[in-house]
């Protein structure tokens, strides 16, 4: 079987040759022949109204009785070929499209019509798809984006125009076609746009927007607040555009500086030191603005900046007062005398109107105590005294503020150092006591000393040593001034004897150098004490010297120890014998918190006077003035108060009682505490008789206190002490 295109059958080489051969000579030679494939071809996009025709599959074995048939499969059979199973014509059903696929892989095989058993093995051929122009060119990227810097001359796409400004126009828009077939008749073509765009270079020199400006600031201004900005235009763009600013001119250069502001490409004005409009009104500056990056290739341009004028006007302002000097130090000596004028400090009004001033301590708190100021002339003077010892420095802070607007206001800070006089005589620098050895040598050191003044004189201290002048021939020691300004106190001789002195009082004169010299006396005291032979002092007492040698110094401590502890015992015991002489009055059982007094002595009757006056309890009619109290001592003397008015012999007892009641309470010198007072007057015509125990000639146990509680509620409380005192005499 041989497949044949549509114009023409291309079978086996021996297939033609075999047709006239009998049927035996072909069984014969079957084995033998083969195929011979040719590849078949159809025209892509082809579309008509029938399918088009690709090629014919035929065998040798096919005499034509249509008892054979042709099976087709592989890419796309039965979906894009179509075989016809008798003839084996092969059609192509649908649209072939090279792009998509070039070409179809094929089996074709022959089978009996009724067995449908293969008279062949099946073969492959191939179909391949034929291309046509059907497709137009296509730009793949498009559309396409590209850039010249300008002022350019060359480029791959080349500019028409010269010198391109990218000031005038930044961007140009340009189609480009592509054709197949070298652009001859019938082939296609695409097109694509390019963006091209104009880089910018420096080819603009910055420019002010106009060439002068005025600005205004107050003098009071703060230190770097701005005054104004300036701005040189620049037509370039990016770094192109970048300038930066600076005072090439003018008489305000010192006063005056300028930045850069890189956001937005201005020139900042700021003040660097202070403004006076009194002094100056007015400043003139010339600014200029140039280009950061300066292209060399459009220095021709050039010159790439520009300058302005900037005029700027100083405002007044009511400032505050000006201190002649940031600060004052002043001097005074300790013993400067009071009111006396230390130093001044000085103040002006800046302003035009030139206010007056006056002059204050700030937060007077400790300037006040040592110094005055005079509020008109700023003269500060001493008002306590001084002391450079307990205080070499004083600091204190001075305002001045103007009258006729006291908002307005100045600090100065003012040292005060106060200067050293000779006031303070020298003396031992501490409590020295020497100690010599009884077996000293003459000559020995006993003590160095030195001495101090809290003076600080300029030279340094120099002092001067010397013995009393009734002890310059002191028998026993002498003084040696050395090189340190200290001294040596030496022993005349050897053999001191502590049993016959024990102590010896050294009295020294110490003088100092200033002017004049001021002395003091100090006393050294030397002890004799016992040493061992190489000079350690071993005791100091004269006890030590006849104590028994077998005692120690441990043993003595702890006979002294035993001596003290029995001496506090003795102190104790006879304390508490005292405090047990007087015990206390009141009784738990009977604490009802009235604070009764109760005494275990009895007094001596109607002849004892001295614990009570008993006259003036049987008499009120005799009080004239202020009675002391003698049950008590009072703590504090008072001066007698006016009595109360005498009491007419007709009154109550219940008048009575509340008159000498509201004495006790308003009584200065009465107790912390409530105590009885006991009355002798139990008024006129009273049915009870007299309660007084003082003129009873009978005892309290033969009495019956019972009639107490009857008499109302005034007396019920008596009653119920006597009933107390019963029941504890039963018990």
């Amino acid at each position: 079987m041989a497949p044949m295109a549509p114009s023409q059958v291309l079978p086996s080489g021996s297939s033609l040759g075999l047709n006239g051969l009998s049927e035996e000579q072909r069984v014969l030679n079957r084995s033998k022949r083969g195929w011979v494939w040719n590849q078949m071809f159809v025209l892509e996009e082809f579309s008509g109204p029938e399918p088009i025709l690709v090629g014919r599959l035929h065998t040798d074995l096919d005499p034509g009785s249509k008892k054979i048939k042709y099976i087709l499969s592989g890419d796309g059979a039965g979906t894009i070929f179509q075989i016809n199973d008798i003839t084996g014509d092969i059609h192509a059903i649908k649209r072939l499209d090279r792009e998509e696929k070039a070409e179809y892989t094929l089996t074709a095989q022959a089978v009996d019509w009724e067995t449908s058993k293969p008279l062949e093995p099946p073969s492959e051929f191939i179909i391949k798809v034929q291309d046509i122009n059907d497709n137009a060119p296509e730009f793949l990227n498009g559309p396409y984006h590209a850039t010249v810097p300008e002022m350019s001359i060359l480029a791959i796409i080349k500019t028409a125009l010269p010198n391109m400004d990218r000031e005038a126009k930044e961007e140009y828009l340009v189609v480009i076609q592509a054709k197949d077939m070298g652009g001859h008749s019938g082939g296609l073509s695409g097109t694509t746009t390019l963006t091209v765009t104009l880089t910018d270079v420096n080819d603009n020199p910055p420019k002010f927007a106009q060439s002068l400006y005025h600005f205004s600031v107050p003098e009071d201004v703060v230190l770097g607040t701005a005054i104004g900005r300036v701005k040189a235009n620049d037509q370039d763009i990016g770094e192109n555009a970048r300038s930066s600013y600076d005072i090439i001119d003018g008489d305000g250069t010192a006063l005056f500086e300028i930045t850069s502001d890189a956001q937005a490409q201005d020139g900042i004005i700021r003040l660097r030191k202070p403004l006076d409009f009194e002094t100056k009104k007015s400043y003139t500056l010339k600014v200029e603005a140039a280009n950061v990056h300066i292209d060399p290739r459009f220095s021709s341009r050039g010159p790439f900046k520009d300058t302005a004028t900037v005029k700027i006007v100083v405002e007044d302002a009511d400032e505050p007062p000006v201190f002649s000097s940031p600060t004052y130090l002043l001097e005074v000596h300790e013993n400067a005398a009071i009111n006396s004028v230390i130093g001044q400090v000085t103040a002006r009004d800046p302003d035009v109107s030139s206010s007056p001033i006056r002059y204050f301590f700030f937060f007077q708190v400790s300037s006040g105590k040592f110094f005055n100021i005079n509020a008109e002339d700023g003269r500060i003077t001493l008002a306590t005294p001084l002391d450079r010892e307990t205080s070499m420095w004083h600091n204190i802070t001075i305002i001045a503020t103007e009258i006729s607007n006291p908002v307005q206001i100045s600090r100065v800070p003012v040292a005060i150092k106060v200067l050293d006089v000779n006031d303070n005589a020298p003396e031992f620098a501490s409590e020295y006591e020497a100690f010599l050895c009884e077996n000293g040598k003459p000559g020995q050191v006993i003590q160095t000393v030195s001495a101090i003044d809290k003076d600080d004189p300029k030279t340094g201290h120099f002092f001067l040593y010397s013995l009393l002048p009734e002890m310059a021939n002191n028998p026993n020691f002498t003084i040696k001034k050395n090189e340190d300004n200290s001294l040596s106190i030496l022993a005349k001789h050897s053999g001191f004897n502590r049993q016959k002195q024990e102590v010896y009082l050294l009295p020294i004169i110490i003088s100092d150098s200033g002017n004049p010299p001021l002395s003091s006396t100090s006393t050294l005291t030397i002890r004799v004490c016992g040493c061992s032979s190489d000079g350690v002092v071993q005791s100091c007492n004269v006890e030590a010297y006849v104590l028994p040698i077998g005692l120690s110094m441990g043993a003595l401590i702890a006979i002294l120890a035993c001596i003290i502890l029995l001496l506090v015992i003795v102190v104790l015991f006879v304390t508490l014998r005292r405090h047990k002489n007087e015990p206390l009055i009141i009784k738990d059982d009977e604490d009802v918190r009235e604070n009764i007094i109760r005494y275990d002595d009895e007094g001596g009757g109607e002849e004892d006077t001295e614990a009570f006056d008993i006259a003036t309890l049987q008499n009120p009619d005799g009080i004239n003035g202020f009675l002391p109290r003698k049950d008590i001592k009072p703590d504090l003397q008072f001066m007698p108060r006016q009595g109360l008015a005498p009491v007419p012999n007709g009154v109550d007892v219940d008048e009575f009682i509340n008159v000498r009641l509201h004495e006790a309470d308003n009584d200065p010198t009465a107790p912390p505490y409530d105590s009885i007072q006991i009355y002798g007057y139990e008024g006129r015509g009273s049915v009870a008789g007299s309660l007084s125990s003082l003129e009873s000639s009978t005892s309290d146990s033969d009495q019956n206190f019972d009639y107490l509680s009857e008499w109302g509620p005034r007396f019920k409380r008596l009653g119920e002490l006597y009933s107390v005192g019963e029941s504890d005499k039963e018990t």
